[in-house]
C-alpha cells in the first residue's frame, strides 16, 4: 500500500507536468493571474483520478459524513473517483453534484446523486479554489435543503480568499496543495508516468 506522502508526490508531479501553465489568464473569479492550474487535465486522467480519489478518501474516511460532493464541473471527476475508491476500500460513500441551476426537465433537480436528506452532514470537494465562489454557491444551495457543509476539500488552494470566505459560512477549507507549493522546493516530486 502506498503512503499518503508518496501519493501526494505523484499527484504533485502530475499537476506540475500536465496542469500547470504560465501566462496571463482570466480565472472564474474574474481575477487575472500569471499562472493557471487546469486540474481537470489531471482529475480526468486515469492516474490522476486514482491519486485524487485515494487522497480525498484518506481525508474524509474518518469523518462522520452522509455524503461528499460539490459544484459541477470541478467536483465531477473527484466524486466519481472517490466513490470508486471508497467502495474498493469497503467504506462506500455516497456522492453528489450541484448544478449552477436546477434542470429544466425531468425531476428538475439542482443536486444530483443519491438523495440527500434534511440535516445531513456533507463534505464539499472542488478542484481549485481561488475566492471559493463555487463552493459558497454550493453551500447556499445546501442550506436551502437544511444540509450542512462544515468542511470543503480542494486539490489546490490558490490562497486568494477561499479559506476566509468559507470560514464566514462555518466551512473549513482543507487542501491537498497550496498554490505556493508549486513555486517552492517543498515537494521533490517523482517523475510523472
Amino acid at each position: 500500500m502506498e503512503t499518503t506522502e508518496n501519493l501526494k508526490n505523484q499527484l504533485f508531479a502530475l499537476i506540475k507536468e500536465k496542469a500547470y501553465h504560465e501566462g496571463e489568464i482570466k480565472l472564474a473569479s474574474g481575477k487575472t493571474s500569471h499562472y493557471y492550474i487546469d486540474a481537470r487535465a489531471v482529475t480526468l486522467s486515469a492516474k490522476g483520478a486514482y491519486l485524487v480519489g485515494c487522497l480525498v478518501f484518506d481525508m474524509v474516511s474518518m469523518s462522520q459524513v452522509d455524503a461528499v460532493g460539490g459544484p459541477t464541473l470541478g467536483a465531477d471527476p473527484i466524486v466519481g473517483a472517490l466513490a470508486a475508491v471508497s467502495f474498493q476500500n469497503n467504506h462506500p460513500m455516497d456522492t453528489f453534484l450541484i448544478r449552477k441551476n436546477p434542470k429544466s426537465h425531468g425531476r428538475m433537480l439542482q443536486v444530483e446523486g443519491p438523495e440527500l436528506q434534511a440535516e445531513d452532514e456533507v463534505v464539499l470537494v472542488d478542484d481549485v479554489a481561488t475566492t471559493g465562489g463555487s463552493l459558497v454557491d454550493a453551500i447556499e444551495v445546501l442550506k436551502k435543503m437544511n444540509i450542512s457543509a462544515r468542511k470543503a476539500i480542494v486539490i489546490v488552494d490558490r490562497e486568494e480568499g477561499a479559506k476566509e470566505n468559507l470560514a464566514k459560512l462555518g466551512c473549513e477549507v482543507l487542501s491537498i496543495f497550496k498554490a505556493s507549493e508549486f513555486f517552492s522546493a517543498k515537494y521533490r516530486p517523482l517523475k510523472a508516468v
